[in-house]
């Protein structure tokens, strides 16, 4: 709840009562491989109301650090005995259960220790998917030292200090030029379009891309903010 760009969004409604976080829920009910769903939020009292959007979900929940969410995400893991974790943020309600499945599928093979869409991105931003085992979470909490690596959760990994074995999943076409997570109100306007023109359940990212050949206006909505925002301002705090 205490985003510094666009405090409660993921409490945000987009339509008939359901927030973003229903949505993110309720995208991931379609995936396939998925066995369980946890939400993983803060010990912060103005996450109370996360908490109870869980338990009316009928989902397991954990309450951690705000801000080393590595360290959120290590003991949850280790509380509920999870082996392989998928990280999927609570910001992106339109995340394709159909790209998940293919990501967590790709790791299935066992050739890999971390695979995600996002190494080299080609899905919109907002299609972001990664998952790897315990073992690897457990080995970068154990040796990551950056705030970057402890507040995004994966830099350690995805920067190959462990020596692991990354595999990365690519679209045909690059469209990492789309923004389809919510970060500030523009991007909420967008979702909340994309989520009123479009009827059918789950949304996948062809609808999204279909409704936006027919309606290419859209895209400016959110076009002009920075696709990587975020990520860009804890490297500063690195170098503190």
């Amino acid at each position: 709840m205490g985003s510094s760009r666009l405090p409660g969004k993921v409490m945000m409604e987009l339509d008939d009562g359901n927030t973003i976080l229903e949505y993110v829920v309720k995208q991931l009910s379609f995936c396939k491989l998925i066995d369980k769903k946890i939400i993983a939020t803060t010990n912060l009292e103005q996450d109370n109301v996360i908490e109870e959007a869980a338990k009316i979900l009928g989902l397991e929940f954990f309450r951690g650090s705000p801000e080393n969410v590595l360290e959120r995400y290590y003991e949850c893991a280790k509380r509920f005995s999870v082996k392989h974790i998928l990280r999927i943020t609570s910001d992106c309600p339109l995340i394709d259960p159909e790209i998940v499945d293919r990501v967590i599928e790709e790791y299935l093979t066992k050739k890999y220790d971390y695979v995600s869409n996002t190494l080299v991105r080609t899905f919109p931003i907002g299609m972001d998917a990664e998952i790897f085992s315990f073992d690897i979470l457990e080995k970068t909490w154990r040796n990551a030292t950056l705030q970057s690596e402890k507040e995004h959760v994966t830099p350690y990994i995805r920067n190959k200090k462990g020596s692991f074995k990354l595999k990365n999943i690519q679209n045909l076409e690059k469209m990492d030029h789309l923004r389809l997570t919510l970060d500030r109100i523009e991007d909420y306007n967008l979702i909340k379009k994309v989520t009123s023109e479009i009827d059918k359940r789950p949304i996948v990212m062809k609808d999204v891309l279909d409704l936006f050949s027919k309606q290419p206006e859209l895209i400016k909505i959110n076009g002009h903010i920075s696709p990587d925002e975020g990520m860009l301002k804890s490297p500063e705090s690195d170098r503190k």
